[in-house]
């Protein structure tokens, strides 16, 4: 097929059209006036006016329930329906047939789980335009009815805050011919939730919402718990048993807004569905975490149940299989983004040629100019004719301008701009300066007078919008614009001026991104003198005005017309149009812009015309008053939007006296919009017996820079005067124009936009890239080629080029001949026979999608044809797409009727996303309903695109409901990894490879012990560390060697080597005598941090017991609390229970309400301690015997207690003092939690073994006075400091703007050699960083701040040294660390991630890198466990499940490669190791440990591994009111917890930014998103976040969360 004609048959009309438009494209050409098959019009459109009140009161009925005041509304309300434009049958019909496609398929989708509390508030800072505002041409909602006027929930009476929505979905009905059903709602069973411990948040009065259905009945409720216990049997098959014992963590505020230290312990933490490992433990786990009894019979399983649902949908294949090999990188993301499909249609006709319209023929006696034409009418004879009137809201025509007014008033206003701006001399304008014309919508008459006045002097108006408040949307672009064009004076009218947000000075306020205006009221001005004289006239290329246009992204540029142009577009469009002098025209467009500007007051003045212009405010008042001007006027001329057709066409009472006889030319301004065609089809149809003419109806086409593009013309071009065809969607989406079926139901039906105007060119190019020509079958940007465009845009001079100087070129990159250059219109189309000009969409509104086109009016049309009426408002949708992970995501936001149900609105959504799939074969990556009149607005009430576009991106919009789906339309995934077993590789072929590619095996040892034991003497001192302080009490007994402070910052307690001894002594006497202790018993000592801990330790090593360490209960959550040291103290199979008589009253306050009846150990009070002595000290007979306990809960929820023996307490204070250089004339400052771990060894252990004095800060009192560290640092001449991330944190928050009074205060931390943060996850170089910066004012050196690692198995196995090399910080690949690869790359680099060692080994400690699985060890490029093999390694594991057979795999582990003779323990944690140029102190060059995270909190997902703190660093970028974050897997389902620290109706914010940023970031699909309150994330003791626990709260729906989203 080589020509038009033989890929598209058009029908020709010359006569007079049918009434309704044909979805056939037939050659021949019907002369009956029967109705098709299909055809284009609405279903709610009548066909005769004797149907039109029938319809329309049908209408109103359904909208507002039969209630015959809301019926009155809705006539006065008819742009509640304006966008009905869009509708038609075969849409509906397409839509109806794709549901019923889906009627098979499993439908019970998990509804999003949201507060009540979310659901009856909204956001109160809503910044939007008053609906009843003059300007607003949108849906005004508050005709129907309050917000509040639903009432409250159905059941709802008594029902807390927290009351959770129902938790699971009917399956969604499918819509029915008839109507839809009102949908059942969810179950109500009900599910106890334990109470907040922490007080809830002061909310702020808001306006309700939606409120929920009636729930279901008894029955119905009964066979829903059934149907969905049966599913959960299915699912708790499937769940994996955990042996590890349960999370009992401790935890501590880390950060701002956050409860007091122990208000965060186990709130919610239930266990995961399989997690009990046996039933005799079931007992103390249910009261451990304080559940109701009836808590394993149905609150737990809601969560996983959802979940299961979500599993259920998702197992769905996707649209298009991903490619067989596909490696992880951005060449490969983009190629699948991309695809090229093999089966596309290509364009197959001839390379088009210009399109050339007739010669322009100027008819004689016009004017010379638009200057000119004001003359002429002005001061002739018939000055006092008519060039403009006003219609007011009363429907009468209050303001009328003649011909004479307009020329003494703008020749007045030119006098005045050019001589006295205002009279009192504020400056000057010259001929050419740019200057600003605000003037409402309403006030036509002073535009036109301003305008004239600007052409007459010379200058260059710039018309803009009145900006009614500072955040107007778009508002900041405007300013922009000024500021570009050098704008420093605005035209303005007195009433125009007083709206204006003014000071309380009465100055204009500042608009954000404007330029300072000088404000000129163009009213009550001065004559000019009689000799005054005009400006003489200005060259033809000199700029005549600027007239702004928006990109798709929000930004605004100024189009410069020049005078050349401006005359000829009067001319073309006087010859096009036909204007003939003393015609009368009615516009009720924007007079501003565009075809407003150019028919209203451009072609109007200069054929002498009288204009009637009907503003907005009228039109929403009386929709047909524009049709009764005609009427009264006998008016020829109309120039309106599609949109406006309708709201006449819904004005049924007022059509019989209208008379549209005298209508020669009604001028369609969005002609072309595709979906404009059912308005004019319609329109014809019912007032074609009105005496409208077929022929009348003339779409045009326009854009800011081409001006207006085509135009069709009354009676001009015979048989091709109009023309339509029904085109494939399919092969649109492809750029191809390809004739579709006449049964299809996914096709689009255009009409012509007329043909190419006289003496201009039209071309159509392709769209991307280099601007050849398309070919005649080929969808391209139309170009508009002569005399009549715009010039330039003002200060872009490369956009200009790209623009308005387009050289078309052929095939063979040769130029088209002509040396004419085109200007690009923007509007995406085709030529069709006998040059008719087809518009099918724009560049704005265009969405490439995995490689194929779509535009936004197409899908906007598909959604509303799901039945829309009963959820959302038709005029209030926005469809646009963002970029993530290489290709376009289509969003789509609407706003939701308040009576819509949060069930109703979720099923609604999801048979949204069934149509569009199957009609446009695309998917849609989010859809998001925002309460009425919430879209952000443009000046005349339209949807701002662009601004609701920013506000969805930056999180602002607060939607009420919404739904992500990107498992169904992201298809650019990288391949999963795949382990082939078939094609084993054993660790020592492994290990063989390495050595063979000259890879390192990964092994580092710290210096050699024996050589320092000797060195240092130590061989002099006691072997134990209990003999070690009875030694120096003797030899130095007046050292001070324990210095505790107070949150003032004063010494509370202080003890010398002597004092401490003594009270250990006395504490050893007092277990004797009272507690009748024998050896080897276990001791849990329940002590604030403080000294009394330090000497009850020593008291237990005295009388050879084994101390516990547990931290008390906190009197603010003592629930808990309390709960978790009795189960530290079950666990430890504590004897004795040594505390302080503050301490023991908050133990026995519980005791009775504990758990049934059971009681505590004997407790022992210590405060009133016996002055005795032991008779003799307790020496352990060998070093292996058990010296303390040390109970922790781990990073992954798991409470273990770990055995130090005497010999490796001993070790590892031997090793720290070598390393830190540790000696009795050393002050250290630790800021430390002394209950386990690093902390417990450094509070308790290493000051008596090393002799130096410990100043001890405990972290609680630092959450009082956050400088109290610091100036104790300072004050003391502290060389050596430690501390927790949670302490970094306070300082940091705490301290940012303090800096200066700290200085004054005399704090200086120069002093500081080493700050050490004691920590067990990966270093946090954000925060170091952060805090290193922000306290170098005080004099800290960024060399001191350092980390530590230590875990269970060993609890210090890296520490910076007082000597060591400064701390080495890499940056490596994130994509290789899922494959376990470890690839350096170059700061700044994508993906990578900075990572900072973890401190120096310590002295006798060697490290090997294995791979956890195989147990072979690792070379330097690969990422594996960190095992460790010294002598302070803990002997085992101490639980009341004894020896599991684990533990002898974490203690004694061997390699299978390498040494395989030796024996390590294995920490749990993934690291590397990175051999760097530094030297250390024995000459050898040094080797970096790095650790990357917990082995066990690793995310597998699609065969990558994940670490969570990665992700949750990425969700913290997102949004500004995320707080903390928590990630975790669950069947295969990524779940991100976040705290919201902001107002409840911003949690539905985050699901968008969440779901895109990971994606983008890690190419992984967050599967669950659960938004909670601040404090929620379950921080330990050292500030590291409780995921597992975490979890187990999740999947016991203990969260109390405030939305769940469940992605799709």
């Amino acid at each position: 097929m080589t020509t038009m004609t033989a890929w598209m048959k058009i029908r020709r009309s010359r006569g007079k059209r049918n009434s309704t438009m044909t979805f056939q494209m037939v050659t021949s050409r019907r002369k009956d006036t029967r109705k098709r098959k299909r055809d284009f019009s609405s279903p709610m459109s009548p066909r005769d006016p004797s149907q039109a009140s029938h319809h329309a009161a049908l209408h109103a009925h359904q909208q507002s329930g039969g209630a015959s005041s809301r019926c009155r509304r809705s006539e006065h309300r008819s742009v509640t329906t304006h966008e009905r434009r869009y509708l038609s049958e075969v849409r509906q019909e397409a839509v109806k047939e794709a549901l019923a496609q889906y009627q098979s398929r499993p439908k019970n989708l998990p509804l999003p789980s949201k507060r009540s509390s979310v659901m009856t508030a909204r956001s109160p800072d809503r910044h939007h335009r008053d609906s009843d505002s003059e300007d607003s041409d949108e849906d005004s909602v508050t005709a129907e009815g309050s917000l509040g006027s639903s009432g409250g929930h159905s059941g709802s009476q008594g029902t807390p805050e927290v009351t959770r929505t129902p938790l699971l979905l009917p399956p969604p009905q499918v819509p029915s011919h008839s109507g839809m059903g009102t949908p059942g709602s969810s179950s109500g069973s009900s599910h106890h939730t334990p109470p907040h411990p922490m007080q809830q948040k002061q909310q702020q009065p808001l306006p309700p919402i939606p409120p929920h259905s009636n729930r279901l009945s008894n029955g119905e409720d009964d066979e829903r718990t059934r149907r969905e216990l049966s599913e959960m049997t299915d699912l708790m098959r499937n769940i994996t048993s955990f042996p590890q014992p349960p999370d009992v963590t401790n935890n501590t505020g880390g950060g701002n807004n956050r409860p007091p230290r122990d208000d965060r312990i186990t709130r919610y933490s239930g266990l995961a569905p399989g997690r009990q490992s046996s039933s005799d433990s079931d007992g103390w786990r249910d009261a451990l975490y304080n559940f109701p009894e009836n808590w394993r019979g149905t609150g737990r399983w809601k969560v996983s149940n959802k979940i299961q649902q979500l599993l259920n949908t998702l197992k769905r294949p996707k649209r298009r299989p991903l490619p067989e090999f596909y490696l992880d990188d951005e060449e490969d993301l983009e190629i699948a983004a991309n695809p090229k499909d093999p089966n596309a249609p290509k364009p197959e006709g001839m390379v088009m040629t210009p399109a050339r319209g007739e010669q322009l023929v100027i008819p004689a006696g016009l004017p010379r100019s638009v200057e000119d034409a004001v003359y002429r009418y002005g001061s002739s004879s018939g000055y006092k004719a008519p060039v403009a009137t006003i219609l007011d809201a009363n429907g009468k025509l209050s303001v009328s301008l003649t011909y004479g007014k307009l020329l003494s008033r703008s020749q007045k206003m030119a006098y005045n701009l050019l001589t006295r701006l205002g009279g009192r001399g504020e400056g000057n304008v010259m001929p050419g300066d740019r200057v600003a014309l605000v003037y409402p919508n309403n006030d036509p008459v002073s535009f036109m007078c301003a305008f004239y006045a600007c052409l007459q002097a010379g200058l260059v108006p710039v018309p803009i919008e009145v900006p009614l408040s500072r955040r107007d949307a778009g508002s900041q672009q405007i300013g922009f614009l000024l500021g570009s064009c050098g704008v420093s004076v605005a035209l303005t009218s007195e009433a125009c001026f007083k709206g204006i947000p003014k000071t309380s000075a009465g100055e204009v306020v500042s608009f954000k991104g404007w330029p300072k205006l000088t404000w000129f009221i163009t009213d009550h001005l001065p004559k000019p003198p009689k000799d005054w004289q005009i400006p003489p006239r200005h060259s033809d290329d000199s700029a005549a005005y600027i007239e702004y246009s928006t990109d798709k992204d929000g930004s605004v540029k100024g189009v410069v017309v020049t005078r050349s142009a401006m005359l000829a577009h009067c001319r073309t469009l006087t010859s096009a149009c036909n204007y003939t002098e003393g015609e009368v025209a009615v516009c009720v467009l924007d007079f501003k812009r565009e075809v407003g500007l150019w028919h209203s007051m451009l072609c109007s003045v200069f054929n002498g015309m009288h204009v009637i212009f009907i503003p907005y405010s009228v039109m929403k008042v009386n929709p047909a008053s524009w049709m009764q001007m005609i009427t009264r006027f006998k008016a020829s001329i109309a120039i309106v939007k599609s949109r406006d057709l309708h709201w006449g066409l819904l004005a049924t009472k007022d059509h019989k006296d209208v008379s549209l006889q005298s209508l020669r030319l009604l001028l369609v301004a969005d002609g072309a919009n595709p979906w404009s065609l059912s308005s004019c089809d319609q329109f014809l149809a019912v007032f074609q017996s009105k005496g409208l003419r077929p022929d009348a109806i003339c779409p045009c086409a326009s854009s800011p820079e081409a001006l207006t593009v085509s135009v069709r013309r009354p009676g001009h071009g015979g048989a091709n005067a109009v023309g339509r065809g029904v085109l494939s969607m399919q092969g649109l989406s492809f750029g191809v124009v390809r004739v579709d079926q006449e049964n299809s139901l996914t096709s689009l039906t255009l009409q012509d936009c007329g043909q190419v105007l006289p003496g201009a060119m039209i071309v159509v190019i392709k769209l991307e890239g280099v601007p050849f020509l398309c070919r005649t079958d080929e969808v391209g940007e139309i170009c508009v080629a002569g005399g009549a465009v715009g010039d330039q845009y003002w200060g872009l001079q490369g956009m200009t080029n790209n623009t308005f100087k387009v050289q078309p070129l052929l095939l063979d990159s040769t130029p088209m001949n002509g040396t004419s250059t085109y200007v690009r219109t923007g509007l995406l189309g085709f030529l069709g026979p006998g040059g008719l000009v087809f518009v099918c969409g724009s560049r704005d509104g265009l969405m490439t999608v995995t490689g194929r086109k779509h535009n936004t009016d197409d899908i906007i049309a598909t959604v509303l044809a799901v039945e829309p009426m009963k959820f959302i408002y038709r005029g209030r949708i926005a469809v646009f797409s963002h970029k993530v992970l290489r290709d376009e995501r289509i969003c789509v936001i609407a706003e939701q009727r308040p009576d819509c149900s949060e069930e109703e609105s979720f099923q609604w959504m999801s048979r949204v996303l069934q149509a569009v799939d199957s009609i446009h074969q695309v998917g849609i990556y989010c859809l998001a309903l925002v309460p009425p009149n919430h879209l952000p607005k443009t000046p005349l009430g339209g949807i701002h695109l662009s601004e609701t576009r920013k506000k969805f991106l930056e999180g602002s919009l607060h939607p009420a409901n919404v739904l992500m789906c990107p498992h169904t339309c992201v298809t650019n995934l990288p391949k999963p990894r795949e382990v082939h077993h078939g094609n084993y590789v054993g660790p020592a072929s492994v290990m063989v490879g390495n050595l063979v590619q000259g890879n390192r095996l990964a092994s580092a040892q710290g210096r050699d012990m024996g050589l320092m034991d000797d060195e240092d003497g130590m061989r002099r001192h006691p072997q134990f560390i209990a003999d070690i302080l009875k030694w120096r009490a003797s030899t130095t007994e007046n050292h001070e060697i324990l210095t505790l402070l107070n949150s003032k910052g004063q010494v509370a307690t202080s003890l010398t080597c002597a004092q401490l001894h003594k009270k250990a002594e006395r504490v050893g006497c007092l277990l004797l005598e009272k507690g009748h202790i024998n050896t080897g018993d276990h001791v849990a000592l329940i002590y604030p941090p403080g000294v009394d801990l330090i000497a009850a330790f020593y008291g237990c090593l005295y009388v050879g017991a084994v101390p516990v360490t547990i931290r008390p209960p906190h009197p603010q959550n003592l629930q808990s609390t309390v709960n978790t040291v009795r189960t530290v103290v079950d666990v430890s199979k504590s004897s004795i229970i040594l505390s302080t008589l503050t301490v023991i009253k908050l133990l026995k306050s519980k005791e009775e309400k504990f758990d049934s009846g059971k009681k505590w150990a004997p407790i022992l009070d210590t405060d009133d301690l016996p002055k005795k002595r032991l008779p003799s000290i307790y020496k352990a007979p060998t070093p292996e015997m058990i010296a303390y306990l040390d109970f922790s809960v781990s990073t992954t929820g798991m409470l273990a207690g770990i055995k130090m023996s005497h010999g490796a307490a001993t070790s590892l204070c031997l090793s720290m003092k070598v390393a830190c250089e540790l000696y009795p004339s050393r002050v250290v400052a630790l800021c430390l939690d002394p209950y386990c771990g690093l902390g417990l060894a450094l509070w308790v252990l290493s000051s008596v073994y090393s002799g130096h004095q410990s100043i001890l800060i405990p972290p609680g009192e630092v959450e009082l006075n956050p400088s109290l560290w610091l100036s104790a640092v300072s004050q003391y001449k502290v060389r050596d400091t430690f501390c927790s991330y949670g302490v970094m944190e306070l300082c940091t928050k705490g301290l940012g703007s303090s800096i200066t009074a700290l200085k004054q205060r005399g704090v200086n931390l120069s002093c500081v050699r080493t700050c050490v943060v004691v920590a067990e996850e990966r270093p946090r170089v954000q925060l170091t960083s952060s805090f290193s910066k922000l306290f170098s004012g005080l004099g800290l050196s960024p060399r001191a701040v350092s980390t530590s690692f230590g875990c269970r198995v060993n609890v210090a196995i890296c520490l910076q040294g007082a000597s060591s090399p400064d701390p080495t910080t890499v940056f490596v690949d994130l994509r290789s660390l899922r494959h376990d690869r470890v690839t350096l790359v170059e700061r700044g680099a994508p993906h990578s991630l900075c990572l900072m060692e973890s401190g120096k080994l310590l002295p006798g400690v060697k490290v090997v890198i294995a791979n956890p699985d195989t147990k072979g060890q690792c070379s330097d490029s690969h990422l594996g466990e960190i095992w460790v093999q010294c002598n302070h390694n803990a002997s085992g594991y101490f639980t009341v499940y004894g020896d599991d057979g684990t533990s002898n795999d974490h203690f004694n582990a061997q390699l299978v490669t390498g040494s395989t003779g030796e024996v390590y323990a294995r920490t749990g944690y993934l690291g590397f190791l990175r051999r760097t140029e530094s030297v250390q102190a024995d000459g050898e060059l040094h080797d970096a440990v790095f650790v990357v995270g917990a082995l066990d909190e690793t995310v597998i997902l699609r065969g990558m591994r994940y670490h969570p703190i990665d992700i949750e660093m990425t969700v913290m970028r997102c949004h500004k009111k995320i707080s903390e974050c928590a990630v975790f897997s669950w069947t295969n389902l990524l779940v991100v917890v976040v705290e919201l620290d902001g107002a409840e109706y911003e949690a539905l914010d985050l699901v968008p930014l969440i779901t895109s940023s990971v994606l983008e970031e890690h190419q992984v699909i967050v599967g669950v998103i659960v938004v909670v309150d601040p404090g929620v994330v379950p921080i330990n003791s050292r500030g590291e976040k409780q995921r597992m626990h975490l979890r187990d709260g999740f999947l016991a729906d203990q969260l109390d969360p405030i939305y769940v989203a469940y992605n799709m």
